[in-house]
């Protein structure tokens, strides 16, 4: 199911861009990085999406959620491993785009204490910040880490 003004579904049939390269796709999930409208990304900032247009968890099927479950284990390891990320914080809010999507937001040693937070963490005064080359470059070290890691 498509849903015709949903942002995630767009993004989804390539009918808009956003930064950096897809991680990881498959029949029900699609893993990219987030993207702020051409200002400089947080990097190490993580979209998971469910590719089928619903809008919480509780309208998963089997297959999605095990998928969706799976692939947010690996690519916060990924991020731990592959970015130096000391923590990940996964949300799921729902509140602006009804399409089911997971933050993973890493956390960066020596991040002070009151930055911490799935979004206080954009302003922290040691916070990763870059361009879109920048957003390429983690993408892509997230995704060889996968492919090398298939199962965990």
């Amino acid at each position: 199911m498509v849903e015709e003004n949903c942002f995630i579904c767009n993004k989804h049939q390539n009918k808009i861009s956003t930064s950096g390269v897809t991680i990881y796709e498959d029949d029900y999930v699609y893993v990219g990085h987030i993207d702020s409208n051409g200002e400089p990304n947080y990097l190490g900032h993580i979209m998971v999406d469910v590719k089928r247009h619903i809008p919480t968890l509780a309208e998963m099927t089997v297959h999605e959620a095990q998928a969706f479950g799976m692939i947010i284990a690996r690519v916060s390891k990924a991020l731990k491993e592959s970015e130096g990320a000391e923590h990940i914080y996964a949300v799921v809010s729902g509140n602006s785009v009804p399409h089911l999507h997971m933050h993973l937001v890493a956390r960066y040693p020596d991040t002070p204490e009151e930055f911490w937070g799935p979004f206080a963490v954009h302003n922290a005064p040691n916070a990763r910040y870059g361009e879109n080359n920048d957003v390429i470059d983690v993408c892509n070290r997230i995704k060889t880490h996968l492919e090398m890691n298939p199962y965990g």
